[in-house]
Order: structure tokens, then sequence, then C-alpha cells
């Protein structure tokens, strides 16, 4: 019942506050604009970085920033061409390496983009980070985080029938506004493991990340095939007895696999073209 009645008030607020996911079209509830969240996500990234062994050289480090500002560059362009420029406003991108063995990463809002070292030997080049990169840049780029913070909001209350905007949320109940910021962006989470979506992303939304991954990825000039082998690899880290904290946020590599390869074909020509 109490579903019914969340899905009923939703759909009473879609018409009035919602956008469309770019590539996919699919409708989102948006009752905050990932805009709005620009604040909060740039304060819990610095924070997070304080309380981290941010890596500051190196070969990795080098090598994240390069594919990094390589597939910003192409989501730029990306938006540029197709009129979305409204959806990165207010971007400033950052790259960052963070010493820890936990298999992860993430990109807030906003652009700000980690990668653990435990991640990295799974990615083992240059396409395989791209293929990290395009995935968690593309959670940023279609509001994902926005759109389960909007979710939250209906579903605990915050905002009642013809409210839109995190300023109405934080005047209404600040507490619980802030309580579900933080249990989607994990911020409330230890250090060792904090930040990146720490419940999981819908099958739309994962969906939509890949599809989009892989267009980022190809047109900075990464082979979005390397998607597959990544995902595989992932899988084989599944075996071990604590599962990556990355899938803890994504479905089963297995079941996202014949996905990759059915999207393959448009992201092989965005490669193709760049080269």
């Amino acid at each position: 019942m109490k579903r019914i009645l969340i899905a009923a008030f939703a759909s009473l607020l879609f018409v009035g506050a919602c956008q469309r996911v770019p590539l996919s079209g699919r409708n989102q509830l948006m009752l905050v604009s990932s805009k709005d969240l620009l604040p909060m996500s740039f304060q819990s990234y610095r924070e997070f970085l304080d309380t981290s062994q941010v890596v500051r050289s190196g070969n990795q480090v080098q090598q994240v920033r390069q594919v990094g500002q390589r597939i910003q560059r192409a989501v730029e362009d990306y938006m540029r061409e197709n009129n979305h420029m409204e959806l990165i406003e207010g971007f400033q991108w950052e790259f960052n390496v963070v010493d820890n063995p936990a298999i992860n990463a993430f990109c807030m809002p906003g652009g700000k983009v980690v990668f653990y070292t435990g991640i990295l030997p799974i990615c083992q080049n240059d396409d395989g980070i791209a293929v990290v990169m395009g995935h968690e840049i593309a959670h940023a780029i279609a509001s994902h985080g926005a759109e389960r913070m909007s979710q939250g909001l209906v579903s605990q209350g915050v905002l009642t029938a013809g409210q839109v905007g995190l300023g109405v949320a934080m005047s209404n109940k600040p507490q619980q506004t802030q309580q579900i910021y933080n249990t989607i962006y994990g911020v409330a989470a230890p250090a060792a493991t904090a930040i990146g979506y720490t419940l999981p992303n819908s099958r739309n939304q994962e969906s939509e990340a890949d599809h989009l991954g892989l267009v980022f990825m190809a047109r900075a000039g990464y082979n979005p095939e390397a998607a597959v082998a990544f995902w595989q690899r992932m899988d084989q880290a599944d075996k071990g007895q604590r599962p990556p904290q990355f899938l803890s946020t994504h479905p089963d590599p297995k079941n996202r696999v014949s996905n990759i390869r059915r999207l393959l074909p448009k992201a092989q020509k965005e490669f193709q073209a760049s080269r």
C-alpha cells in the first residue's frame, strides 16, 4: 500500500517536475536538480579527500587524470552537439586517486571523480580505466543521484504535493534531507569506504550509465569492447570471500555483459569516428 501511495504521489508531481535522460530519453522525476546538489557535493568531496590517503603523483595518477580529461572533453562535446549543456552547468571536474585496496570508483555531481588504487589492477590499462570512468561519469551526467534523492524526498514525505527544490526540502526537514543525501552518496560511511552510491542503482539507471559510458569512452578514443573484458574480470573478482564494494551498487557483471554486447555496434561507430 505504501508503495502504491508513493507511486501515486510521484505521478502527480511528475508532470511538472521531470526531465529526460540524454540518449535514452527516459523521463525522470526531478524535484531537486543536480545543480542544486553541487554545493553539497563539492563539500562532501573535499571532506572525503581530506580524510583519505590521496595519491598526489606517479604513473597511476597521471593515467587516471589523462583518461578522465579525455572523457571530460568527449562529454562536453556530446552535450554541446545535443543541446544539453545545462546538464553540466557548474561542473568543476576533478580526478583523484586514493590509496585504498577497496575495489571502488565513483563520480559525484559536478564531475568529482575518485579511483581507489584497488580497482586499477582490474582495469589493467587505459581502456579499462575508461570503462569505469565513462560509466561513473554517466551516472552524474544522467542526474541519477538527483533522481534518487527526489524519490527519497517523496517517500520520506519531506516534500508535499506541489513542492519542488532542495531549498524547500531543507526548510521543511533539514536533518531528514541531509540524511537522504548521506544515504545516497555514502558520506556517513567510514572514510575507507565512503562516498559512491551506497544503495543499488535501478536497472534503468545502470543501463543508461552503460549506454552513455560506452559512447563517452568511444568518443574519447577508447575501445568500447574493453567493457566486456572488464566486467568479466570484475566477475572473477566477485568470486572471493568479500565481493568488491563496486559491485554492491551495480548489478551482477554476468547480467550486464549481454546488454553491453547489444550496445557495442553503436559505440564502435563512435570509436571509429574518433580515430
